[in-house]
């Protein structure tokens, strides 16, 4: 398959880069890689469409400066490239998320995830701290959501943790196909992998709900996280940075706030369902 590589000149580079990748994630790109000056971007020549140069044109990101130019790349073994820049992600001792050349770890929860794209590995700050948190809740026997999720490594963690059924539910075709794959890789069982919006949540109650998107998509979606948690529930908000808690925890009022954490200017609440 021919590729067209867009280079993405971003400032600052943190958050900058990562926020470049969650929006370029959202459109037709399906490989990544950061560079000394931002991100190169890359995406099938055939999804390389007027219609995706004009999102591209109309991309804007709130303090950060971002610049493109693009050129046509030949056939590229993806494999041996992320698998030259791929390293396990460890999570305190408590769970390592690695791909399948990679070594298990004894003593520690194995999640094993090929990723067509590089965000939602483990590797993103964000997707660290939800694993991190979520292995202090009681997942056992419980009904978890997974809004936004991508490979479905937090999806897998819920099931490896206890959960008896999980929900994981992208709106990205990409990240939901090679979901499949990875449940599959992971011999999961308890988990059903849903292609779509939030309209998926109607008539499902959570006892977990999990959501690693981003600032916009969560505060527009707050309603429909609402009326999917049951009273008492957690709910794990990540994909934002520190500045943004204040307007999510006002559109999040529903909830008790109980925690924050911080990770390379990343953040994730910690909330309850009143």
């Amino acid at each position: 398959m021919q590729y067209t590589v867009y280079t993405f000149e971003v400032s600052p580079l943190i958050p900058g880069n990562d926020l470049v990748i969650a929006s370029l994630s959202e459109l037709a790109f399906d490989s990544f890689q950061e560079t000394e000056s931002g991100v190169e971007a890359y995406v099938p020549t055939q999804f390389d469409t007027e219609e995706l140069q004009n999102a591209l044109l109309e991309l804007t990101i709130e303090d950060v400066t971002i610049h493109f130019s693009k050129k046509e790349m030949e056939d590229i073994n993806w494999n041996a490239e992320w698998e030259s820049q791929f390293d396990p992600i460890d999570v305190d001792n408590l769970c390592r998320v690695r791909a399948p050349f990679h070594e298990a770890k004894e003593g520690v929860l194995d999640l094993i995830i090929e990723p067509k794209m590089s965000f939602g590995t483990g590797h993103h700050a964000t997707t660290y701290l939800v694993l991190q948190k979520m292995f202090e809740l009681d997942l056992k026997d419980k009904e978890v959501i997974d809004m936004g999720s991508g490979t479905a490594v937090l999806a897998i963690a819920a099931e490896k943790l206890g959960a008896k059924k999980v929900w994981a539910i992208d709106i990205d075709e990409w990240a939901y196909e090679n979901a499949i794959e990875n449940l599959e890789r992971n011999s999961c069982t308890k988990i059903e992998a849903l292609l779509g919006v939030e309209d998926l949540l109607e008539g499902k109650m959570s006892d977990v709900f999990i959501a690693n998107i981003n600032r916009n998509i969560l505060l527009a979606q707050a309603k429909h996280y609402e009326n999917s948690t049951k009273s008492g529930a957690p709910l794990l908000l990540s994909g934002f940075y520190e500045n943004d808690v204040p307007s999510l925890l006002e559109a999040f009022s529903a909830f008790e706030w109980k925690e924050t954490r911080v990770r390379d200017e990343w953040t994730m609440l910690y909330l309850v369902r009143k």
